[in-house]
């Protein structure tokens, strides 16, 4: 059997007095293109928020690449890269040097500084912010002064500069006009793209939008901290949508 690259397994995170995951258990294969669904409080962010190594849960193991989550050095903890749901831009610094911030678990502290002063490359952050359909007039804006759909493409383009291996995203595609999401979705989704970036091979995507599940090959329903359904995308029939919603 091969190893799944990330793995939960009986995993609880209670918060306060409520438990918003509850004896999770899952495993992620290379490869899969998983969408996230259940309502708001239904346990998604919580659940990436354990995935990525944010939230450490209160029961359970976490495993990346067949080793415990809190055993992994920080380059290792890169191959997971996240985008959030309340984007978590940094507002005193530029558009591109919010991208270039992507790059930080796998540059020195000197590339930090740099970024700070505004005197690193921006070339590879232009790259990605313009495949993210970024016009190069906001490149060197300030993070207050633009809109909140191309903050959402920022912290898009930053994610995806780490070249990692898996990308967890939640709710990547608010802020976005149809045509806009669609692009951005198929960049997600395809690994091989015409613009010869490195996307992560495998994803796993929360979504609300039941209209955005073609290019997905698995789908995972979440209620009340659980999963209540984790099925091949072509054998999701109305009843299992039903259980979540």
């Amino acid at each position: 059997m091969i190893n799944p690259l990330l793995e939960l397994k009986e995993v609880s995170y209670k918060n306060k007095n409520n438990f918003t995951l509850n004896k999770v258990s899952l495993r992620i294969k290379s490869g899969e293109k998983i969408a996230l669904l259940g309502k708001s409080g239904a346990g998604k962010t919580t659940l990436i928020s354990i995935l990525n190594g944010t939230l450490k849960p209160n029961k359970g193991r976490v495993k990346l690449f067949n080793t415990e989550f809190d055993k992994l050095n920080l380059y290792q903890k890169s191959k997971i890269s996240t985008i959030w749901q309340d984007l978590r831009l940094i507002e005193d610094l530029s558009a591109e040097q919010n991208v270039n911030c992507g790059l930080l678990g796998k540059q020195s502290f000197l590339f930090a500084f740099k970024n700070l002063l505004n005197i690193s490359s921006f070339n590879k952050a232009h790259q990605y912010m313009q495949v993210c359909n970024l016009q190069k007039s906001i490149f060197s804006k300030n993070i207050r002064k633009i809109s909140g759909g191309q903050k959402q493409r920022v912290a898009i383009a930053r994610s995806l500069i780490q070249e990692s291996d898996i990308l967890l995203a939640d709710e990547p595609f608010n802020n976005l006009d149809p045509k806009l999401t669609s692009n951005i979705k198929n960049l997600l989704l395809i690994t091989k793209n015409k613009n010869k970036i490195k996307v992560p091979k495998t994803t796993l995507i929360s979504l609300h939008r039941l209209d955005l599940l073609d290019g997905f090959n698995r789908i995972i329903g979440m209620k009340n901290g659980e999963i209540l359904f984790d099925l091949e995308k072509t054998k999701l029939k109305k009843y299992h949508l039903n259980k979540i919603y």
